[in-house]
């Protein structure tokens, strides 16, 4: 008894001291440390390590060839050594801007263990930081009023399984009787409902532009668009998986034509506006071609349409529901519809892609808005599309 006694007391004293390091912290560095210049001095201790680099979307961009095209990647920048081991380096000042990094130690990227602010893009995880100002308090939490973000369960017939979904709801909701907007929000590929929520700031996006008077009350919601999911991994009976972008059923018609039982339940569980001209739908590469499909085949459901970086034309051989493509967007112009929005990135892998788009709707005579921007296929431009289509929703 006495020695169960004293392994026990053992055990008590690991898992304490395990607690007060938790509790206290392990390093007692301060990265990122953002001046009131706007540099930004990020910190890493690793005194064994020959070379530790920083990279992230405060660097020049560099351009990388892939399979899939070429891309935008972030620059590297190397970081110093001091006596204590400690590495460094200070950024030239920065814009105003939410910005993500990581830290590449002898050649494996990790996480800066001193900055506890992470977000997952797809299976990549990476610190985040936000130098102030305009663009940097648009996707902070400010003191004004905020809404509520929520994780719901619709039934899905038409792919035959329960499904989940994020609803940001404006301040006010809860305790009134009025009946809003809704814009339908879409991530890209790899994404999922929780995408536009952590990497797009939605709710920090919507509160601000609605405390500020810029853009009228409304629902949000923001699917999964992988017809073969049920939820974000980790969020469903699939358990703790690595997410991936190759899942079947991927932009070939499910999620499109699934659509329908999405709005059914938001019109059935919130208190929508259940009309054409309030509502919205618009998204981010994958999503932004969901949006496109998606509006052009129900032309009496949306007043509003957003495409952010977006992909457009089916793949070759694509299934029947992409048949027609002109006759349906005829239709969508011939029923009107008050803002048909798109926008890109100059250096986006999909801009010629967009600007043929363009020249298609030029020949058809549907109106449309062009909006472009710096910068490739990246998180940094569509928070900034959100940021601007929001305010012109409603009117």
């Amino acid at each position: 008894m006495k020695n169960i006694i004293l392994s026990l007391l053992a055990l008590s004293a690991v898992i304490g001291a395990d607690a007060q390091e938790a509790l206290w912290g392990g390093q007692q560095i301060i990265s990122p440390e953002v001046g009131s210049d706007g540099r930004v001095t990020f910190r890493f201790l690793a005194p064994a390590a020959d070379k530790v680099e920083v990279t992230g979307d405060f660097l020049p961009t560099q351009r990388i060839d892939t399979p899939y095209g070429t891309f935008d990647a972030p620059g590297v920048a190397a970081m110093t050594r001091s006596e204590q081991g400690i590495w460094e380096y200070t950024s030239e000042p920065l814009p105003s801007e939410l910005y993500n990094y990581s830290v590449i130690v002898d050649g494996l990227r990790t996480t800066d263990p001193n900055n506890v602010y992470l977000v997952r893009d797809i299976a990549s995880l990476t610190n985040i930081f936000i130098v102030g100002g305009e663009r940097g308090d648009m996707y902070s939490v400010r003191d004004v009023a905020h809404g509520t973000v929520s994780r719901c369960w619709y039934a899905s017939p038409k792919l035959g399984m329960e499904r989940r979904l994020t609803v940001y709801t404006p301040a006010g909701y809860e305790t009134s009787d009025k009946r809003y907007p809704v814009l339908y929000l879409l991530h890209g590929m790899g994404g999922d409902e929780e995408a536009w929520i952590a990497l797009g700031r939605t709710a920090q996006i919507m509160d601000n532009l609605i405390a500020s008077g810029r853009a009228e009350e409304m629902i949000v919601v923001m699917t999964n668009g992988n017809a073969d999911q049920q939820a974000a991994p980790g969020e469903s009976k699939e358990g703790l998986y690595k997410p991936t972008t190759q899942l079947p059923h991927t932009m070939e018609g499910s999620f499109e034509q699934s659509f329908p039982d999405v709005i059914a339940f938001i019109d059935g569980n919130y208190r929508t506006v259940a009309a054409k001209e309030a509502r919205a739908i618009a998204g981010l590469s994958m999503g932004g071609f969901h949006s496109l499909h998606i509006s052009r085949t129900m032309p009496d459901t949306f007043d509003y349409v957003g495409l952010f970086s977006a992909a457009v034309m089916p793949r070759d051989n694509a299934p029947a529901f992409y048949d027609d493509i002109d006759a349906t967007l005829e239709q969508q112009r011939d029923n009107g519809l008050k803002l048909y929005w798109i926008a890109c990135g100059n250096t986006d892998f999909l801009w010629q892609t967009n600007l043929d788009f363009c020249k298609k709707l030029d020949r058809m005579g549907f109106p449309y808005t062009f909006r472009e921007s710096d910068g490739g296929h990246i998180w940094r431009n569509w928070r900034i599309y959100l940021s601007e289509f929001a305010p012109q929703l409603f009117k």
